[in-house]
């Protein structure tokens, strides 16, 4: 079994259509967090000959990129490196030749893995890096030969599904007159649609969110925010507009729009197409772009279930206070206080998460210097990237590390928002009842809520026995009165 410690390095090789790539990672608190990435357009995908092999010109920059990547893995131990071939290697005839040569440049063994693998592999990526939900996903990869649909939820993809069309295969059937027209992308979609069509029963109606990983979904995507969409998401009447747009151009070497790489604009006719059938055969209206990749879900299967976390967000949590040095036992206290304070409110349960993850790194910023604490923390946690979360969680997060102390008319909440208002004043009192960075006895304290009103009911020799904690409550009274949320202190 393989031996994997934290700072274990990872090595994963996707030797794929149109490019080759390199990703080393290392574990970190059940995490896989990148060290390095290498990438290299190779283009095998479009050298194939009549016989399906690979040309002499595609054979050798082949074994070049490898030896470039063995270089980098000298050193590495085979039990922690994974090179996997995709649908050219698939196809190509003389496949054998070429992986025994590649082997040997490389160093390691290179697996030519099957479709449904592939599929796999590509849900274990992409689910590792999207932010933890029950929701149930569709993911899309098109790829220079190949695509891969997969239903899955959560960490487990439940229906996989590799159909030979991919970016490079469609430009050349559909687009080998280099000729961007009109004709020809219908026929390319009319082509595309066939063979989708076999899998739409499956598909239709099974997902709640499509997601779409790498490949042409990335390129489709990075030029239309190049132009002014919104970024990471593509919708259907984009694809029209862009459509428009290459036929304006007319052929491929005429493309020139920003976000558009070089390796990609000879095979952005046939790989739109695809996208396009893709969009209407499965009746997507909005189509999410996903981070993970085949090259994730490669390394994150080199782990066995022991290394990983289930739960992505309090690892997340958890590795960024180790990272500024947070004092947990005080975050922890603090979290113990926020959550009874929010279930006295009785307010929306979903939410507590959101609370319990705050009060843990609501000192963050304190790595930075203890003045303003809790702008330095709120920066650290809009500017952090953390595996599991939805950017309106973290958000959440951030203004609720923002609004624990100070004043709470700057921090531009929405106070029309019953729960977020909870969430402050639970989070908010619990950083006063431990001041003293002590866990506080909170068998006699009451805190009650009635519509827009709190009070909180203390024994009558508390205020004698605790004079900084009720001075801080006078204060903290008066913040509220002035945000129209009476905040009362009874004895």
């Amino acid at each position: 079994m393989l031996e994997i410690t934290n700072d274990t390095q990872l090595a994963a090789i996707d030797l794929g259509s149109n490019s080759f790539r390199l990703e080393i990672g290392r574990l970190v608190d059940g995490q896989i967090q990148r060290v390095d990435y290498l990438k290299e357009a190779v283009r095998q995908g479009g050298d194939l000959d009549e016989e399906r092999n690979l040309k002499p010109q595609a054979f050798e920059r082949g074994l070049k990129c490898l030896a470039r990547f063995g270089e980098r893995l000298k050193g590495f131990p085979a039990s922690q490196v994974r090179a996997v071939a995709t649908q050219t290697l698939r196809e190509a005839t003389n496949r054998d030749e070429f992986i025994r040569q590649a082997q040997k440049v490389l160093g390691y063994p290179i697996e030519i893995i099957s479709g449904v693998e592939e599929a796999r592999l590509i849900y274990q990526g992409v689910s590792r890096m999207l932010p933890q939900s029950n929701e149930r996903r569709l993911v899309i990869d098109i790829g220079g030969r190949s695509t891969e649909f997969i239903l899955g939820q959560h960490f487990k993809a439940n229906t996989t599904e590799s159909l030979r069309l991919g970016s490079v295969g469609w430009s050349q059937k559909y687009f080998a007159d280099g000729q961007l027209s009109e004709r020809n992308f219908e026929r390319a979609e009319i082509a595309a649609e066939s063979i989708i069509d076999m899998i739409t029963d499956r598909y239709i109606g099974s997902w709640q969110v499509a997601y779409g990983a790498s490949g042409t979904v990335g390129a489709v995507a990075d030029v239309l925010a190049g132009a002014g969409f919104a970024p990471n998401k593509i919708e259907r009447a984009q694809l029209d507009w862009l459509k428009q747009v290459l036929i304006k151009a007319k052929t491929a070497e005429r493309v020139n729009m920003e976000g558009l790489k070089d390796d990609r604009r000879a095979v952005i006719g046939g790989g739109l197409a695809i996208l396009t059938a893709v969009f209407d055969t499965l009746q997507i209206d909005t189509l999410i772009v996903a981070n993970g990749a085949l090259r994730h879900g490669v390394l994150y299967d080199l782990l066995t279930d022991e290394h990983l976390v289930e739960d992505l967000r309090s690892a997340s949590i958890e590795r960024l206070c180790k990272r500024f040095g947070v004092d947990m036992t005080h975050a922890q206290n603090v979290s113990k206080i926020a959550l009874f304070f929010y279930d006295a409110m009785q307010a929306c349960a979903t939410q507590k998460p959101l609370l319990h993850w705050a009060a843990l790194c609501h000192e963050v910023g304190w790595a930075i210097s203890h003045t303003d604490c809790n702008k330095h923390g709120a920066y650290i946690l809009d500017n952090t990237e953390l595996m599991g979360f939805a950017q309106s969680e973290l958000h959440t997060i951030s203004l609720l590390v923002l609004g624990h102390q100070g004043k709470l008319r700057k921090l531009g909440a929405d106070f029309d928002n019953q729960d977020l208002v909870c969430q402050l004043m639970a989070l908010r009192l619990a950083v006063i009842f431990c001041h003293s960075r002590r866990l506080p006895a909170l068998k006699h304290i009451q805190l009650l809520r009635e519509k827009q009103q709190f009070s909180i009911q203390l024994p009558e020799q508390w205020a004698a026995q605790h004079p900084q904690t009720h001075y801080l409550l006078e204060e903290e009274c008066l913040l509220w009165q002035k945000l129209g949320w009476p905040l009362a202190v009874n004895y």
